[in-house]
């Protein structure tokens, strides 16, 4: 075998191509001369070239992690946004202290999830009071290049603010944040903004706004400037309306309390009243739908309002209550039976006691049985009966009516009444708040107790919150028999048909109540001779009770229509009869006109009741007073005799003035 051709060629000898002749050979191996620049520029190449590869391989680390990281946060693990820690009214941070740091924005700049107080709605759903958001603009000095420029500029967007104020907050370096704004609107935010202005934030804050102005503004309260709530249902629902962001639902109906504004406006307009208020209320749940206090304002201008505007007189002033007062009078006395119904008491002449004298307005001038006593409304017969209750059992029977302590419903303006301290609760006392003078008491003091006389003798606490739709009945506490609501509720409506209030009539309402005239003091001796509040506390259908109404007017004065009275069985009881008229249709309930005549007899009864047969004969009551002094001089025709009763003050400081026989007791 030949081994030549498998052995390396010769470098030296001439290489052939193939094809070539064998003379145009060439020789394997050149030898090239590389000069000394030449290896010095390839030995710069070699190491640009390795350096561009650890770059590359750098970048291909980088992009790597940052493609896991970004699959990891998106695909595996997604990353949630976290609500803002930071409580909506916490006042902004200002940049912290330091040259390094002071051109740091403000720490309390948070565009993130900003909660907002809770809704407030009617029954229905109807907004009443809703947060609006806005934000609030502040600045740190020391960022400032041109405070001048800066404060003119923001106040062409914000024309309320004072320049000059702007300015001089804005050039003092010496702090590091100052208030510019509150409650800026998202528009004006955008145009500060887009100023450009370095040093000027915006934190996230919100306005209360109320939609129906006017309507139950006293009831739905207000917010100061940092929006925490200092009156009505906004300071009482505080902590609820900030940690649940659901709407919190009243028991109003804002139709409702439309209706009752709008008459009460009205009687104010016709009758030159100073003040009004209404109360509509279910006796059967304390629910209340109405309530109106009248002056009142816009509830957006809260913080501009009147004092005298702001204040709910439904639960928040007290009033001697007149009349309507004689309603628990009567059922006190009936229900400790003390009288019935056909008993009765003599009404023929004034009562007096010391320099006190007690008399009626028009009165009969006769003997009066329990029914007449209430249709019409006479003052001396509920005296007499109420000192036949006497002291004790009536102060008993008011503290269970929760007439000497504090209405409990959640409005923080809720008020105790005023009475006659125990010491000075004597005869005299006895018969002055038997028929309404002489204790002072607020308007839902007066609604709640007719409501517990007309719903069987259950008290309720009134709640300005709508219950479930199927929520169990409410807990009261039964105050008098069922046997007594019954003909006390026949006597209110006996007042309406044939007594002082048949001007609340409502075609098939079936319409029950009591009016109340209560002069007012003079200065806390005595009474004013032509100052009154008068109010109509009614109830409907009396046949099935379902609403009470109270409608009050403070300070009337007589007109034509009147024929010169100024009395609430002229004034105020109609009011009521166009509440009721148009508000009941809205609550659900129609007229019953079909039916009329069969309810009317089941709810009647006679002025004059004649005794049981089976019941012994018992002699008529008589006055209890051991001396009777004649009757003061007739007045001018015309005019309304005074009757010149002790007011509370009177009462609580001249207690001495008692009848002999009370002295005896």
């Amino acid at each position: 075998m030949n081994l030549d051709r498998f052995r390396a060629p010769d470098p030296t000898a001439p290489a052939h191509r193939f094809g070539a002749p064998r003379d145009a050979g060439v020789p394997r191996m050149e030898h090239v001369r590389v000069t000394a620049p030449d290896l010095a520029r390839r030995a710069m190449m070699e190491k640009t070239r390795g350096r561009l590869v650890v770059a590359a391989a750098g970048f291909a680390v980088l992009f790597g992690a940052l493609t896991l990281k970004l699959a990891d946060a998106t695909v595996i693990r997604p990353v949630l946004p976290k609500p803002a820690v930071q409580h909506r009214n916490d006042p902004p941070t200002p940049p912290p202290a330091g040259p390094a740091e002071a051109a740091a924005p403000p720490a309390a700049l948070d565009t993130g999830p900003h909660a907002l107080r809770a809704m407030i709605t009617d029954r229905n759903g109807e907004i009443l009071a809703i947060s609006l958001p806005t934000a609030g603009l502040f600045a740190n000095p020391r960022e400032m290049a041109d405070p001048a420029d800066a404060a003119h500029k923001i106040a062409g967007v914000l024309p309320r603010l004072d320049e000059a104020m702007v300015r001089a907050r804005l050039s003092d370096s010496n702090r590091q944040f100052v208030y510019l704004a509150r409650q800026i609107t998202p528009k004006e935010e955008l145009q500060i903004n887009a100023l450009g202005i370095p040093g000027v934030y915006f934190q996230p804050t919100e306005r209360r706004h109320y939609p129906l102005g006017r309507v139950a503004a006293q009831v739905v309260g207000g917010v100061d400037v940092d929006d925490h709530g200092v009156a009505g249902v906004e300071k009482a629902f505080e902590k609820r309306l900030l940690d649940d962001p659901s709407p919190l639902k009243l028991s109003l109906d804002v139709r409702v309390q439309a209706v009752v504004r709008e008459e009460l406006v009205q009687g104010m307009q016709d009758f030159q009243a100073i003040a009004g208020c209404g109360i509509v209320m279910d006796v059967h749940t304390g629910e209340v739908i109405a309530m109106v206090s009248l002056p009142d304002y816009d509830a957006n201008d809260f913080g501009r309002a009147d004092p005298n505007e702001r204040r709910n007189r439904a639960v928040g002033n007290v009033y001697e209550p007149g009349s309507t007062f004689k309603l628990q009078n009567v059922s006190a006395a009936l229900d400790d039976g003390v009288v019935n119904i056909w008993n009765g008491f003599d009404a023929s002449s004034p009562i007096h006691v010391g320099r006190f004298t007690i008399n009626d307005f028009q009165g009969k001038h006769r003997f009066l049985y329990i029914p007449e006593i209430i249709a019409y409304s006479s003052n001396i017969g509920a005296a007499h009966m109420a000192d036949a209750v006497g002291p004790e059992r009536q102060r008993a029977w008011l503290q269970k009516m929760g007439m000497l302590a504090r209405v409990p419903i959640e409005l923080p303006e809720a008020t105790t009444s005023l009475y006659p301290p125990e010491r000075a609760w004597k005869s005299l006392a006895t018969m002055t708040i038997g028929f309404g003078q002489g204790i002072a008491v607020t308007p839902l003091h007066v609604v709640r107790g007719t409501a517990a006389v007309a719903n069987g003798g259950i008290l309720l606490n009134p709640t300005i919150l709508a219950l479930p739709p199927d929520a169990p009945p409410p807990d009261g506490v039964r105050v008098m028999q069922q046997s007594t609501s019954d003909i006390v509720r026949k006597m209110m409506r006996l007042v309406v048909t044939e007594g002082v209030g048949k001007s609340a009539e409502v075609p098939g309402y079936f319409v029950g109540g009591k009016t109340g005239t209560a002069q007012k003091t003079a200065g806390g001796h005595g009474y004013k001779r032509d100052a009154r509040v008068d109010a109509f506390m009614g109830v409907f259908p009396m046949n099935a009770p379902r609403y009470a109404v109270y409608m009050m007017l403070d300070e009337p004065k007589a007109n034509a229509s009147t024929h010169g009275y100024a009395t609430a069985g002229w004034v105020v009881a109609p009011v009521a009869a166009r509440v009721i008229a148009r508000a009941a249709p809205m609550l659900g309930l129609l007229p019953d006109t079909d039916h009329a005549a069969e309810i009317d007899a089941a709810l009647s009864m006679p002025l004059q009741p004649g005794r049981p047969g089976n019941v012994r004969p018992t002699p008529p009551i008589g006055p209890p007073m051991a001396r009777v002094t004649p009757r003061l001089p007739t007045a001018p025709a015309g005019t309304l005799q005074v009757p010149t009763v002790p007011s509370l003050h009177d009462l609580r400081h001249e207690a001495r003035y008692l009848a002999p026989a009370d002295a005896a007791r």
